[in-house]
């Protein structure tokens, strides 16, 4: 802790120099936040465009080629120096304009799930049987993420302002976390702040965590017999995961009100009649700190070994991912509140609210239409609600700020076809526009007054507490699936 204490005072002066503003035109940092949301607009066209493709494209974890290019490609033609396939990753991407500190970073996402095939229509409408869809809205992540950083790339090159932008092109937040192995290459080393956003129903600078999860499977190993000629030479694979869910379901009873475990059977056997040699449980481990997670998986790595035992089978317990719980800058969200309130909502049309109003009617929620005003700073948040991203690692390594904007209505379920439909539709796409604005002009606060960032840093220290970041992923290289 000692040592990561003079690491930051010897920062100190550094980030002291851009306590004023280093530069900012003739009209200040106003009139560069004015240029940056005039940039926004006048590539409106193009970042709605690569959203629709993105949208069309429907990638998977590690599998976002097309998705991937587009965005490199983009960034590549404005004038950024893209750096492609880094931390073992061919769908992941850097992209960086400018020299020297302050080194500012936005993140974009881009992959899709399973089985969301949806037209951008109001009720249930399969585009392909099967196929995937944007169902959390990151075929807008991405565009704007680099909207925001494409304003001020156009701002460092007319000498407005100074520094380093620097956009990350991070695939499979929905699986393994790509963030964690971007991490673990070092790739958010030296770094002043990193910003984030995400598609919501409500629009908020956000100041709640979220949760802490550990992703793992098991696997218990036994020996094949005939079930009915001779079961006792057998010993089930099947019953040593009946057992280890049984007690898994008992732990339930023993642990906090802020625990999640989840799981899926993925092999339990193939017929009835062979003792099962094979099978497998896929889990997840969630709670409001890491700390937590670590306390019940000690107790779930004894369950699966009780378990192997009581079967008289062999058990294997393999960590797959998992995310620390985000670290929110409490001095970044009042900076991010005071440009939402700036910019002022998020208006919908008409058109747009009764699409929202026809999208909670087939979802069978309350037909309220969009949420069109900016949520309170929330300085007192309690305990995070569901839901894990691998943000929250990156928020333990650099100060993070993270907005959320409304692109789709409320109540309509999440991960589901409703926000397929809303993130393909002209609702999902003004949040979009939005979210690039109150990021880039939040990052114009960064370069030009960099007090902000000596205060974030400080609150970071502070919360970190000497805490020397590990990711949650196996050795060895990205689970890159084959071709």
């Amino acid at each position: 802790m000692f040592r990561r204490r003079l690491a930051w005072l010897a920062t100190l002066p550094c980030l002291l120099l851009f306590a004023f503003p280093a530069a900012a035109g003739d009209g200040g940092p106003a009139a560069a936040k004015e240029t940056a949301v005039a940039s926004i607009d006048a590539h409106r066209d193009e970042l709605v465009g690569l959203s629709r493709q993105i949208w069309g494209f429907a990638e998977l974890a590690l599998r976002e080629k097309r998705s991937a290019a587009l965005l490199a490609d983009y960034a590549e033609g404005q004038g950024f120096t893209v750096e492609r396939g880094v931390a073992g990753m061919p769908t992941a991407f850097t992209a960086s304009y400018g020299s020297g500190e302050p080194v500012v970073a936005i993140l974009g996402e881009y992959d899709a799930l399973p089985g969301l095939s949806q037209a951008a229509v109001p009720e249930r409408s399969v585009l392909e049987p099967g196929a995937a869809g944007h169902g959390c809205g990151h075929n807008l992540f991405g565009p704007a993420s680099l909207g925001a950083a494409l304003a001020i790339q156009e701002l460092l090159a007319a000498g407005d302002l100074r520094g380093t932008v620097r956009f990350y092109g991070t695939p499979a937040e929905e699986s393994v976390g790509g963030k964690l192995y971007m991490a673990r290459d070092g790739l958010f080393e030296g770094i002043g702040a990193a910003l984030a956003w995400h598609p919501d129903s409500k629009t908020s600078a956000d100041t709640a965590s979220s949760q802490a999860m550990v992703d793992f499977v098991v696997e218990f190993e036994g020996k094949a017999a005939h079930a009915a000629y001779d079961p006792w030479n057998g010993r089930s694979a099947v019953d040593g995961l009946e057992i280890f869910t049984h007690a898994v379901n008992l732990l339930r009873e023993h642990v906090k009100p802020t625990v999640r475990i989840h799981y899926a059977i993925a092999d339990g056997g193939e017929v009835p009649n062979v003792v099962p040699t094979y099978a497998r449980l896929w889990c997840w481990v969630r709670d409001s700190k890491r700390s937590g997670v670590d306390d019940v998986m000690k107790r779930v790595r004894k369950i699966a070994e009780g378990a192997a035992l009581a079967a008289d089978v062999d058990s294997r317990l393999t960590v797959q991912t998992g995310s620390y719980e985000m670290l929110p800058s409490f001095a970044g969200a009042r900076l991010v509140h005071a440009n939402m309130k700036w910019l002022d909502a998020p208006g919908f049309t008409a058109e747009e609210e009764a699409f929202a109003r026809a999208l909670q009617a087939s979802a069978g929620v309350e037909e309220t239409g969009m949420s069109g005003e900016i949520e309170p700073l929330d300085e007192h948040p309690g305990e995070p609600e569901g839901g894990s991203t691998d943000v929250a690692d990156v928020s333990w390594i650099v100060p993070t700020i993270h907005l959320s904007v409304a692109t789709a209505p409320a109540g309509v379920p999440w991960h589901a076809w409703p926000v397929v439909a809303s993130a393909g539709s002209s609702i999902g796409e003004r949040g979009m526009i939005y979210a690039a604005k109150a990021l880039a002009a939040t990052m114009v606060d960064l370069y030009t007054d960099g007090t902000h960032l000596v205060e974030m840093r400080r609150e970071f220290e502070e919360k970190t507490a000497g805490h020397v970041y590990q990711p949650y992923i196996p050795d060895g290289p990205p689970p890159v699936p084959e071709d």
